[in-house]
């Protein structure tokens, strides 16, 4: 592969137009600001991230959790920018909009997670592997509809969806992004099936096609044609490394401040990353305040800015394997060891003491009575519209969500378009009314 045209700023859906005006912006800031300003995006603030939304302590949602994501993003974009145009020149590629895509790609990188946070996930997954919409597997299969899309639900496919796919009264070309920036977020650029029941996948049998063009126009190296299969664009690596950085120190930061860690523990765990003569000096700078929060903030800001240099350094070393498409796993597996070791331990106290806590199993348990409920009143609905409660069911879809033909497997997409984008305030609300459990107030 080659940065000069995996760099480009063709945008989906409007490759025949060509904009002769001069813009102060460039088309990858402008993504940025189209999905800032997009309703999706907005919605990610009623979505759990791990703990229940906050109460009377501030966690974190989808939506902080995302621009959080972005702002590491742009940085590790910076740098990689600057680092391969000093390794590359005479270059034409644009280097120095690699932090824009990579920011923008951020932003969009938990669009199509469902409802309650990855459980919803596994809750639509179990509803066709082992639930009610099981019985459906055979009617897909006979009129040609890829199963596996349902059975191993990937919310990383669902944003690629969200992003491309024409809705009902909507542009083609849905949020006419740029080619580069959707192919950021494409973590695994292979079918479901390619996917061998793991769970992850980078587009729907809708998608595959879009995602073809994309892909071949950008040049990444396709592996194989059935299942389609392709490397990763190099900077997926960014969004993931940044993703990656992110969600586990923000989620013990959380632990603390909802009091499932204590300050000796959360204090342990950050200065793990460093080695005994660094942490002596920050043992000093955190005697400057003495409010316990600031002084996690400034350790847990002291970890992601050493990550930021750790993905630096493998992506660079690696760089030339990247675009061969022969580096594999994420950038984070690679860092050095002490703060490997350390961020391995951080995973182990998050996985004991946090993502098995009470209240994150509660939030699990809801998300899949209520998304499993959800899916099988509107999905048995399309299946029997003449019905009259069906028909009350169905005029609760909004007219963009409309199934485009009468294929089962688009039916079934029609509905997962609804659900997987509802906030867990509206799912919540909805499944209390539908089930007679909540009335309107008269």
């Amino acid at each position: 592969m080659n940065w000069q045209q995996l760099l480009s700023a063709k945008r989906f859906g409007m490759e025949e137009y060509q904009d002769g005006k001069h813009h102060d912006r460039t088309d990858f800031q402008r993504d940025f600001d189209r999905l800032i300003f997009s309703s999706p995006f907005r919605r990610l603030q009623n979505k759990t991230q791990v703990f229940p939304l906050p109460g009377s302590v501030f966690v974190h949602n989808r939506l902080t959790h995302s621009m959080e994501v972005s702002c590491v993003g742009r940085s590790l974009g910076m740098i990689i920018g600057k680092e391969l145009r000093k390794k590359y020149p005479a270059s034409e590629a644009d280097f120095e909009e690699i932090s824009s895509i990579v920011a923008a790609g951020c932003l969009a990188h938990d669009l199509g997670n469902p409802p309650f946070g990855h459980s919803g996930e596994r809750a639509i997954t179990s509803y066709f592997s082992e639930g009610k919409g099981k019985q459906l597997e055979a009617e897909i299969r006979e009129q040609g509809g890829r199963w596996e899309d349902f059975t191993t639900f990937e919310g990383n496919a669902n944003s690629i969806r969200m992003l491309i796919h024409q809705f009902n009264g909507r542009r083609r070309g849905g949020f006419v992004l740029t080619y580069s920036m959707l192919a950021s977020i494409a973590k695994y650029p292979y079918s479901s099936v390619a996917g061998q029941g793991k769970g992850k996948f980078g587009f729907f049998q809708a998608e595959e096609e879009d995602f073809r063009k994309i892909a071949d126009t950008l040049g990444m190296r396709r592996i194989q044609e059935s299942p389609l299969t392709y490397c990763r664009h190099p900077l997926v690596y960014l969004v993931e490394a940044a993703d990656d950085i992110c969600y586990k120190i923000m989620d013990i930061e959380d632990a603390h401040k909802l009091g499932l860690l204590s300050t000796e523990q959360t204090v342990s765990l950050f200065m793990n990353f460093f080695p005994e003569q660094r942490q002596e000096k920050m043992r000093r700078t955190m005697r400057v305040v003495h409010d316990t929060n600031e002084q996690i903030a400034y350790l847990r800001s002291s970890v992601i800015g050493l990550l930021v240099d750790e993905c630096v350094r493998v992506f660079m070393d690696n760089e030339e394997l990247i675009l061969e498409g022969k580096f594999e796993g994420a950038l984070i597996k690679h860092i050095s060891e002490l703060p490997n070791t350390a961020n391995k331990n951080a995973t182990a106290v998050s996985v004991a003491k946090i993502y098995k806590t009470k209240d994150v199993v509660d939030i699990e348990l809801a998300g899949h009575r209520i998304i499993g409920f959800l899916l099988d009143t509107f999905i048995s609905a399309m299946q029997s519209p003449q019905t009259e409660y069906s028909k009350l069911i169905l005029s609760r879809i909004p007219e963009q969500f409309y199934a485009a033909s009468d294929s089962t497997y688009d039916k079934v997409m029609s509905v997962l378009d609804f659900v997987s984008g509802m906030t867990d305030v509206y799912a919540l609300d909805l499944y209390r009314k539908i089930t007679g459990m909540s009335l309107p107030t008269v």
